[in-house]
């Protein structure tokens, strides 16, 4: 189960509410998330684009607040299928449905350095793709 390991408070990343609910099978998993146009957290691109990486613990009903990473360090990380990384690879989000893949499309979320430790370093200068 995939969770956060490194996290500037500072600045890391966002709080902001969810959206819509989240359910148990979303808990543990890296998604790349955005905003939609009520500044509340979806995954994928939503309105603004992908802006950070999140992990939830648990289901979480729309409304509550989450933390969503730009800057730092998500451990114990596969794939959304549980399929193991591959380390020293660059990893993108994925617009329209919040997963990731190594194919170069999407937002660079970060890289690996070992096949289960994702380093998140969303480019803050530029406008995010979708």
């Amino acid at each position: 189960m995939a969770r956060y390991d490194k996290y500037d408070p500072k600045d890391g990343g966002f709080r902001a509410k969810l959206a819509a609910n989240w359910t148990s099978a979303d808990a543990g998993k890296v998604w790349a998330v955005g905003l939609d146009a009520n500044g509340r957290v979806v995954k994928g691109a939503g309105n603004t684009g992908i802006l950070a990486a999140l992990v939830i613990n648990r289901a979480m009903n729309a409304g509550e607040v989450v933390d969503c990473m730009t800057d730092g360090e998500i451990v114990e990380m596969t794939t959304q299928a549980g399929a193991a990384l591959t380390a020293g690879t660059r990893y993108f989000g994925v617009a329209a449905s919040g997963d990731f893949n190594t194919t170069g499309t999407g937002t660079p979320l970060g890289f690996t350095v070992e096949a289960t430790r994702l380093v998140v370093r969303l480019d803050r200068a530029t406008t995010p793709t979708t």
